[in-house]
């Protein structure tokens, strides 16, 4: 068994998409072992997304990219930037987005479960993610509006990327007695209890 933290962020609370978003994991067959509301402070967000240099990196190195293929001029600002900087006024973009509103922050449980969910989430651009993904449904953000608006993509939903990240993210999003051990009811008769 598998754990990934989920993250429905402000905009898809303030949507009302929160509903549907769960409902979406449980039919998967998807096992919720934690969940919490919370509106975070932005010590707690830099927390989260306290990236590494290789991130910052890759962030600022894919922005420029970005920026090339669309035919877009970030302005000089942007331009006289390093990757780094880039990449740090992402993070920050990223603080401000999941700060700005209350969260419902949970816990998924089952056999491969971060790749299942990445898969269910859809691609981070929502333009870029398939229909039947949650945010290819009901995302209509795009890194070129955001970039304009000197903002994070807003994507309705965050999902670990892989164990060791989802390791860390439990740590951070619950306590111990806030996680719960329980047989859904296929499990109970897939294991003949």
């Amino acid at each position: 068994m598998e754990r990934s933290v989920v993250l429905v962020k402000p905009d898809g609370v303030k949507r009302g998409l929160v509903g549907e978003i769960v409902a979406r994991f449980e039919k998967a067959g998807l096992k919720i072992v934690a969940m919490k509301m919370v509106w975070i402070d932005k010590k707690f967000a830099f927390k989260h997304y306290g990236y590494t240099d290789e991130w910052f990196e890759n962030v600022g190195k894919r922005t420029k990219e970005f920026y090339q293929t669309q035919g877009y001029d970030p302005g000089e600002q942007i331009n006289k930037m390093t990757n780094k900087e880039i990449g740090q006024l992402v993070q920050q973009w990223n603080i401000d987005y999941l700060t700005e509103g209350p969260v419902v922050a949970m816990i998924l449980e089952g056999p491969e479960v971060i790749k299942i969910v990445r898969k269910m989430v859809g691609t981070t651009y929502p333009q870029d993610a398939a229909p039947g993904t949650i945010r290819g449904d009901y995302s209509f953000d795009s890194p070129l509006l955001s970039n304009q608006k000197r903002r994070s993509v807003h994507n309705l939903i965050h999902a670990s990327g892989k164990p060791e990240e989802a390791e860390i993210e439990i740590q951070l999003w619950f306590k111990e007695e806030e996680i719960h051990n329980y047989k859904r009811v296929e499990e109970m008769l897939m294991m003949g209890e």
